[in-house]
């Protein structure tokens, strides 16, 4: 059904394709309750975070984004400027909002340093992807071969505390969330042959 990898010249080959919904910026404490009003009503967020890159042998940095998407709005919540908020935390613990992303472990480890909470109802699309025989686990790979197109990773070791966040940083990191959930509704829809 799948291929379990795909070659860089494959890779290249495929269209090139990124979120197309609202991104909101949530760089203040005042921005916080309407973007959770919104996302407390969804059944199923694409989740990831964003971290500044560090280039020193043993040190890492605080996570500095988190990034939820319905698949037509994205919020991303910039931490290393309003810490992670109990509201948003709570809608990381609540068991009824699945939260799909890839290596989601290492996220929900970063996010419990700056707020503790009991994470619920998180799907990791890494570990779905075996019993698809998909043997690439990146991002930019599993949207290939799932998905059929491919996303940019050119942010990815940009500076995510930097004060304001560019065209390009949010765009990036607001697909990294949307492709998350797109292919974990792709490979559910194979499962059970019908669209969600």
């Amino acid at each position: 059904m799948y291929s379990a990898s795909i070659s860089k010249e494959e890779l290249n080959e495929l269209p090139i394709r990124a979120f197309e919904g609202t991104i909101h910026v949530v760089d203040s404490p005042d921005k916080v309750a309407d973007a959770v009003a919104y996302l407390a009503n969804a059944k199923l967020l694409g989740c990831d975070t964003e971290t500044r890159p560090n280039f020193k042998k043993g040190q890492r940095n605080r996570v500095a984004l988190l990034q939820l998407s319905d698949g037509k709005q994205c919020f991303l919540f910039r931490l290393n400027m309003i810490g992670l908020p109990v509201e948003v935390a709570s809608i990381l613990q609540r068991t009824d909002i699945k939260k799909v992303g890839a290596a989601i472990r290492d996220d929900i480890t970063a996010l419990q340093k700056l707020t503790p909470f009991i994470p619920n109802g998180f799907v990791d699309i890494q570990k779905m992807m075996d019993a698809y025989g998909i043997e690439a686990k990146s991002l930019k790979k599993m949207s290939a071969i799932v998905l059929n197109f491919r996303i940019s990773k050119s942010q990815q070791l940009s500076n995510w505390e930097s004060p304001v966040l560019t065209h390009a940083q949010q765009l990036y990191a607001a697909t990294d969330a949307w492709v998350s959930r797109e292919i974990y509704l792709k490979l559910i829809e194979d499962i059970k042959g019908i669209s969600l």
